[in-house]
């Protein structure tokens, strides 16, 4: 909303473009010396939460959402600004602790994301330049690419199939990794395509960069020396997508359609939000609770001091008389500061190291799990592999698996 505000303020189109054109091969022939050529993403895949710059604001700002630590936040400030029966070291401290350990064992996760990031972004394959195969890091693929996949690689971004090396122009690929299934899918070329890559002058028209992995439309303009240029429809069937994986097919050439961020796989990544196990729902649950019972007693407290000391002689005794500040302070201001006091006195009902206690068991959960023989695949000599601990215990939720016959989990 602030984008399109600022947008309409300073005159500039909203409208977006329905469909992008891209040159295969970054043919000049086919533009002329007035074109502009689109700027289109590179094929660097981040999947980290985390950079050096952002880490702190952004790692606080999620920690200070759960209810402990927000509320032994508040505790804390209370602490520092009114003056309460306790110090504030006895809960800042202990809250650093918790923030501090937290913080660590979520940096160590996100650098292990950024470290898979490296690998996938810096792995070698094969992109066709003026006819000869060239070595290229997958981050610097661009839009246009004509690239190379061998028989088992998964393909390093969202490709039009071009050339196969089976009689019928066909391929067969897995999308476990997309959607779960685990038969083969046929993909088919696009018909009319010189044998000669290098000698093809074509353009694609497609849509915008879009989530689904079922859907795609466009269509492919095809320049032949005096001929008109031939038009070949693009769907589904003709696009193969990142993450999937070449099977009984020595080799295919494809042109890379869409690059890092903008692939369907790397979209549907985007649109997932921080999800919360149901463990950590049902203790934010109890902690309300636990507030609850808190608020009310120190209310209660709070009454009862003030019913005593309406008696004759019980609001300033011998022992301790008030100073002029203190009979000149607001009653209600000084009911509200007591309040206060009796909440940080009664602050323990919440533990300070629970969630700590929570995060170090999934923290350690997760090394059990990759150790775990009994995940361990023979065929392909890989053991479970552990992203996040954060929702370790939501697999112990899992009481019936249903899938269809093509071995897809449902």
């Amino acid at each position: 909303m602030l984008r399109r505000g600022l947008n309409r303020l300073l005159g500039v189109d909203e409208r977006r473009v329905d469909n992008r054109t891209i040159y295969i091969g970054h043919q000049s022939s086919l533009v002329n010396e007035d074109f502009i050529p689109p700027k289109f993403c590179d094929n660097r895949i981040v999947s980290s939460k985390y950079t050096v710059w952002n880490f702190l604001p952004k790692n606080l700002f999620e920690q200070f959402r759960r209810i402990a630590n927000f509320y032994f936040l508040i505790i804390f400030l209370v602490q520092v600004i009114v003056d309460t029966p306790t110090s504030p070291v006895t809960s800042g401290l202990p809250l650093f602790f918790v923030i501090t350990v937290t913080a660590i064992k979520q940096g160590y996760e996100d650098w292990l994301r950024h470290k898979a990031d490296r690998e996938v972004n810096k792995y070698q394959v094969t992109v066709l330049e003026n006819g000869q195969e060239t070595p290229k890091e997958s981050e610097n693929i661009k839009v246009g690419d004509i690239v190379q996949v061998k028989e088992n690689e998964t393909f390093p971004c969202d490709l039009i199939l071009l050339q196969s090396t089976r009689d019928d122009d066909t391929c067969f690929v897995t999308t476990a990794s997309l959607d779960g299934e685990s038969n083969h899918k046929t993909h088919y070329t696009v018909p009319d395509i010189e044998r000669d890559l290098k000698s093809l002058n074509a353009t694609i028209e497609c849509e915008q960069p879009q989530p689904d992995l079922y859907k795609f439309n466009g269509r492919m303009h095809i320049y032949k020396t005096n001929q008109d240029p031939a038009v070949r429809s693009l769907g589904p069937e003709n696009l193969l997508l990142k993450g999937a994986t070449l099977k009984n097919t020595q080799k295919i050439c494809g042109v890379a359609v869409y690059t890092g961020m903008e692939t369907k796989m790397a979209l549907n990544y985007q649109g997932k939000s921080q999800k919360r196990s149901a463990v950590e729902k049902s203790i934010n649950a109890f902690l309300l609770v636990y507030l609850c019972i808190l608020l009310s007693k120190a209310l209660v407290c709070t009454t009862l001091k003030y019913v005593w000391q309406s008696k004759p002689g019980q609001d300033e005794p011998w022992y301790n008389k008030k100073t002029q500040k203190e009979k000149d302070t607001n009653l209600y201001l000084k009911m509200f500061t007591d309040f206060l006091s009796f909440m940080v006195l009664f602050n323990f009902i919440i533990p300070v190291s629970m969630y700590v206690t929570v995060e170090m068991q999934k923290f350690l959960g997760s090394f059990f799990i990759a150790w775990d023989k009994d995940f361990f695949d023979p065929e392909i000599q890989e053991g479970a592999l552990v992203n996040t601990s954060d929702l370790n215990e939501e697999l112990g939720q899992v009481e019936y698996v249903f899938t269809d016959k093509t071995g897809t989990l449902t």
